[in-house]
Formats: C-alpha cells, sequence, structure tokens
C-alpha cells in the first residue's frame, strides 16, 4: 500500500471519521470562497470552471447544501480572509519526499507550523522544487463504488481519454494528464454522473519504500500535517510493507 489512500484508511481505522469530516467540511468551504473570488465574484459554477470543481467536490463528500451557499456568498460578498496559495516542500522519515498545499491568510504562521510538523517528527522541510520533481503534475477524478463495476468504470475511462483506472474497496480512482482534466470529467459525469471528486494532484513518479523503524514517526508526520488549519492536501511517495502497517 502506498500514499495517500493508505493515510485514509489509517485514520479511518483511529476512529477519526468525524475530526477529518470537519476538517474537509472547512477546506471545501475555504475551496469554495477562494473560487468565487479569484472568479471575479461570478457564483455561477458553469461560469466558474474553478466553483464548478469545488462545488462537486464538496456535494462529493456529503457537505451539506446550506454551507456550500454560505461559503458561496462569502466569496461573492469579498468577505472573509485574503487567502493565498502556497505550496511547502521537504523530506519525512525514511528519505520519503513530501509536498504540502496550503491556503493561507498569514503566510508566517503557515510556513513556521508546517515546519514544526516536519522537524519535530524527523523530517525537514526544504525550499520550493526540492522534491517536486520526483512528482508528475495529473489529474484525480475519484468515484464511489456505487457508480459501477470495475469494468465498466474502466470501459467509461477509456473512452473518456483517461490513462489510468485503480480499484478497491474504497472506490474507483482515475488518473488523467493534468490539461485534461476537465474534458475528461465532463465525459465521465455524461456516462456515471458526478464523481466523488475532482482534482489536480502530485503522483510520485516512483515509491520510496519505509521500514519499520520509520513508519510511525512518518506517520505521526503525516497526521500532523493534515491536521493544520491551513493545509489543504499532503502528498508523498512513500510506500509501507501492508506486514508493517498492521503493526502501526
Amino acid at each position: 500500500m502506498a500514499g495517500h489512500s493508505k493515510f485514509k484508511n489509517i485514520m479511518h481505522r483511529k476512529g477519526r471519521q468525524d475530526a477529518v469530516r470537519s476538517k474537509l467540511f472547512s477546506r471545501r468551504s475555504k475551496e469554495i470562497t477562494v473560487a468565487v473570488k479569484v472568479g471575479g465574484g461570478t457564483t455561477a459554477p458553469d461560469m466558474n470552471p474553478r466553483l464548478r470543481t469545488a462545488v462537486q467536490n464538496a456535494k462529493g463528500q456529503s457537505m451539506p447544501k446550506d454551507n456550500i451557499q454560505r461559503a458561496i456568498s462569502k466569496g461573492a460578498g469579498g468577505e472573509g480572509e485574503d487567502y493565498k496559495e502556497i505550496r511547502y516542500e521537504g523530506y519525512g522519515p525514511g528519505g520519503v519526499a513530501v509536498i504540502v498545499e496550503a491556503l493561507t491568510d498569514n503566510m508566517n504562521r503557515s510556513a513556521s507550523n508546517i515546519r514544526t510538523c516536519f522537524t519535530k517528527n524527523g523530517g525537514q522541510m526544504g525550499e520550493t522544487g526540492s522534491v517536486a520533481f520526483m512528482f508528475d503534475r495529473a489529474g484525480e477524478i475519484i468515484y464511489k463504488l456505487e457508480a459501477g463495476d470495475e469494468d465498466k468504470i474502466m470501459e467509461a475511462a477509456i473512452e473518456a481519454g483517461a490513462d489510468d483506472v485503480s480499484s478497491d474497496e474504497d472506490g474507483h480512482v482515475i488518473i488523467c494528464a493534468f490539461e485534461d482534466i476537465g474534458e475528461v470529467a465532463r465525459a465521465l459525469e455524461d456516462v456515471l454522473g458526478e464523481a466523488e471528486s475532482v482534482k489536480p494532484i502530485w503522483k510520485p513518479q516512483s515509491n520510496t519504500p519505509v521500514d519499520a523503524d520509520s513508519a510511525p514517526t512518518l506517520m505521526k508526520m503525516m497526521a500532523a500535517l493534515e491536521d493544520d488549519d491551513d493545509v489543504q492536501n499532503v502528498y508523498s511517495n512513500f510506500e509501507i510493507d501492508d506486514e508493517v502497517m498492521a503493526g502501526l
């Protein structure tokens, strides 16, 4: 098992669903508000592609309609903080590469907090670009299991022009070229309905194995990063053996 999906499973096993749900809603609200502001106050999803994606992702995670509308109204009214998008990069225990994406109204606070997450857990934050070369920018489209069986998803993905599909008990993950994400997502929606999530990701070119000694500290660092209020997404190239994972 490797990367983000493994981290999601660990958090689930530790019974943190409620906290994760609250954090997801907060992140989706922030994304929606920023999408409206960046779109010049445009609140119509069909006229604002970034807002359309943000709203779709919020719906995919069962965010209440009232929450979505409040986030849209906040952005349209120019209310709230002036968030900036920033990317942090570094290395975690075991030499794994980590990319952190944040939306923040205080860059000094974010940089300090994220640097602390790295250093307190055996990692080291580097300069922008220090690990990004180990990842490819790609599009990720996620569907729940109910969208169809593996063959149906595979056929739809091929027709839509996707590059790869993986299916497991958590759902279906479709990968496409970064520049094609909008076109592929629309084609899939015509066949499968709305996706649970549509977003650009950092896809590792290869994975870094992590041994039993480094794994606990690495997962602690990943949890600390995920828990930071300014953090939107965390990507890594770690790979942990199932036997080691079972002992965490």
